[in-house]
């Protein structure tokens, strides 16, 4: 595997600033260790509620500049499973390793002349990792081949996705629920996370639930509508009885609930591979393209000859930028999109252009977890490094201490990028994961929250009633972990009561 550099920071003021805050919040967490008080009563009675040994917990409150000692600290040194809180890590590494600036590339090429409206060869679409290439985007991405002048493709689109190493994943493997969209793969050409978002609409005239698909898929049956029916809107996935088992058809054998207004339901397609393919040739006859080849795995063409330079891109349209990703990535806990981010570390650091042509290499899990751990080494310190496995938390195998979660957010606090990081996270009673949340500590605490089967929990900033903010981090791992989200809360409440 190719050696990858460890990591040196580009601002060499900004960088030593932080590096001084850093040495001195991680001096307060690991000085206040033996000297933080138990956990507070508040939350030892909850853990008894839930009948949630302590030995499953791991907590750490501090002083998020580091100037005093932690006032919690239970099993902090403990690695534990951190469920989506692993976020926190990717995104962290991402500002400081690709910059606040920076935006994916999805480049196009035009092979072959173009005359009287119709290409003669192949168009090109080369994807480099954009986590948003939804199906708006991929509309203008289309049209912006038409303005070219391009109705006819007398040829084949080819869909390069070299850029990523191919992670081969069973949607089913993790939790049994392959169609939900947060199981599906990482993908260079990742289009509208694979997913087929179902809009429905209820026409009480005629008495049936009007549906729109998006994005259309060629070759693949689609109902305009279905009969509408009685009952309440409790389970109208239920109600519908959809059958996605063959890709080429989608089903419902039921009905909607008359009782039910418009419902959107992203469903992960039943043939992720092929799912590109379709969106892409589904879209471009849906605006009135032609194509007399077909929609195929392809690379970009080689260059003309020994030395000469790789093929420049007719064009390329750019992603959002990273802390709008970002943003998406901790507000709502989307796997997918974190693990494109964690493999675009690795591809943008194996490519000095940036551009990743074919040839020079691409993003690999396992050199993305080097780059990631080699960065914490330089920023956060030697000890405490991460386990990772894909950088989304949705994983049984990744594991980080309470303590370096603490590490990690005091370091993010004392950097350039702490508004771009902190903005990011929910805001508990407001929006993302914690919208549902009715603590007393509603707006006041940017959190990221994380759980599977067996882990919860929560890492972020708690602005406390005295004006002093605080690093918490509470990770449970049990069977029951579903049930300490009242001790969570109560220790949300205890921190911002400043006592």
């Amino acid at each position: 595997m190719l050696a990858l550099p460890k990591f040196t920071p580009r601002l060499s003021k900004a960088a030593a600033l932080a590096s001084t805050a850093l040495a001195r919040s991680a001096w307060g967490l690991l000085a206040g260790t033996a000297l933080a008080q138990a956990l507070p009563a508040e939350v030892d009675a909850a853990l008894a509620r839930a009948k949630m040994p302590r030995e499953a917990v791991a907590v750490l409150v501090a002083d998020v500049q580091g100037k005093a000692p932690a006032r919690v600290s239970h099993r902090a040194n403990v690695a534990v499973n951190p469920a989506s809180v692993m976020k926190l890590v990717t995104t962290s590494a991402a500002l400081d390793l690709l910059g606040p600036g920076f935006a994916w590339v999805t480049q196009v090429f035009v092979d072959g002349a173009v005359q009287n409206g119709t290409l003669s060869g192949n168009l090109v679409i080369k994807g480099q990792g954009d986590p948003k290439l939804v199906s708006e985007r991929l509309w203008l991405l289309l049209r912006r081949v038409q303005g070219l002048g391009i109705k006819t493709i007398n040829g084949d689109i080819l869909l390069d996705r070299t850029a990523f190493e191919t992670v081969d994943v069973d949607p089913a493997s993790f939790d049994g629920e392959p169609l939900r969209p947060y199981n599906a793969a990482p993908d260079a050409l990742l289009v509208n996370f694979k997913s087929v978002v179902m809009t429905f609409v209820p026409d009480h005239t005629a008495r049936v639930a009007q549906i729109q698909i998006e994005p259309p898929l060629a070759g693949v049956q689609m109902p305009v509508s279905v009969p509408l029916g009685g009952g309440n809107c409790a389970d109208y996935r239920g109600s519908l009885k959809a059958d996605f088992s063959n890709p080429a058809q989608i089903r419902f054998l039921g009905n909607f609930p008359a009782a039910c207004g418009e419902k959107v339901w992203p469903v992960a397609y039943a043939d992720p591979k092929s799912y590109a393919a379709r969106a892409v040739e589904g879209m471009w006859h849906e605006m009135g393209g032609k194509l007399t080849g077909t929609v195929r795995e392809g690379r970009v063409p080689p260059s003309a000859g020994p030395g000469s330079a790789p093929p420049k891109p007719t064009f390329e349209i750019m992603s959002p930028p990273l802390p709008e990703v970002i943003r998406d990535i901790n507000k709502y806990s989307n796997n997918v999109m974190a693990q494109q981010l964690f493999l675009t570390l690795s591809l943008q650091n194996r490519s000095p252009s940036g551009s990743a042509q074919a040839g020079i290499g691409a993003g690999t899990l396992a050199a993305s977890r080097e780059l990631v751990q080699n960065w914490w080494r330089s920023t956060i310190g030697e000890a405490d490094v991460p386990v990772l496995d894909n950088g989304s938390g949705l994983s049984r195998s990744e594991r980080i201490s309470a303590l370096a979660l603490g590490k990690l957010l005091q370091n993010a606090y004392a950097s350039p990028w702490m508004p771009e990081l902190m903005s990011s996270l929910p805001i508990t009673g407001v929006d993302g994961t914690t919208r549902s949340n009715r603590s007393k500590v509603r707006g006041s605490a940017h959190l990221k929250t994380g759980t599977l089967s067996n882990v919860s929990a929560i890492a972020g900033y708690v602005l406390a009633h005295s004006g002093q903010r605080y690093v918490v981090v509470m990770v449970v791992n049990h069977p029951g972990a579903a049930a300490a989200k009242p001790a969570m809360d109560a220790l949300l409440e205890w921190a911002a009561n400043d006592r």
